[in-house]
């Protein structure tokens, strides 16, 4: 469907599809299917964060009170706190485009 889209519209649209392959019917996460998920697919932003005191935090809320399930915005929040933390971002932000 977004074929022709821009990058940032083909970002979000795999962020979705990722998220959507792996929640329930009810369109939600386990917290511990959420780390999963996470480590599978966001090793790159994660990897190296582990002893950041925000990682840990965020870790361990997924670690406790696992009945409780997390819905795509509150996936959305963690992508982005994780991302914010990483060193991968600024890697990235170093990184200029020839567009």
């Amino acid at each position: 469907a977004l074929s022709k889209g821009s990058d940032l519209e083909k970002a979000f649209a795999t962020v979705v599809l990722v998220y959507n392959n792996s929640a329930d019917p009810e369109g939600k996460l386990s917290k511990a299917e959420t780390k999963s998920l996470l480590q599978t697919h966001f090793g790159g932003f994660i990897q190296g964060q582990e002893n950041k005191p925000k990682y840990q935090e965020i870790i361990s809320a997924l670690d406790e009170e696992s009945e409780n399930k997390i819905d795509f915005e509150d996936f959305m929040i963690l992508l982005v706190s994780l991302t914010l933390m990483s060193d991968l971002l600024q890697e990235i932000k170093n990184v200029k485009t020839t567009k």
